[in-house]
């Protein structure tokens, strides 16, 4: 109707797990999220400021959900998990057994934070198209947009989705 772009700055740490917050309904409104994202035919760009963790950044119009153009910043932190969950989950086995379980522990965190926690994996794996400077955001967005002002959405018909109440 209004055809205005998504343009999405990106800093989520993600969402806490835990009973209570699924019993608010944390899952439900992060999936009406995620349908209002893939249901917009607009121009849909994206940019990691901060951290872009787990589910939380697929709601946040990532590359998986049909986002046109996503860029970061290179302190950006992007990953399916945070470093600290992501070495006991990995490697909770060896960290137990080691004499020394923190210091075990902080070199897989390390390691973790290394080899996956950045930018530059991302863009490796074709979650983000470029990784750019923060100075360079406004002309980069300005080029983003020229481009697809000219996008073509093709709708293909359907009687309704599937919205989560």
């Amino acid at each position: 109707m209004y055809n205005i772009p998504l343009v999405t700055f990106v800093d989520c740490p993600g969402y806490l797990p835990g009973v209570e917050q699924e019993y608010r309904g944390v899952i439900r409104h992060g999936a009406k999220i995620i349908y209002a994202y893939c249901q917009a035919t607009v121009p849909k760009i994206s940019i990691v400021t901060r951290k872009a963790i787990g589910g939380s950044y697929v709601a946040m119009s990532s590359r998986q959900m049909g986002n046109d153009v996503a860029f970061a910043w290179p302190t950006a932190q992007i990953a399916v998990m945070g470093p600290e969950g992501a070495a006991r989950l990995l490697n909770g086995r060896v960290i137990a057994a080691s004499e020394d379980p923190a210091a075990t522990e902080a070199k897989f965190v390390e390691d973790y934070r290394e080899k996956f926690f950045n930018p530059y994996r991302a863009a490796d794996l074709g979650q983000i198209d470029e990784v750019i400077e923060p100075r360079e955001t406004r002309p980069r967005l300005i080029r983003a947009l020229e481009v697809l002002q000219t996008k073509v959405s093709i709708n293909y018909p359907k009687k309704h989705g599937l919205f989560p109440v």
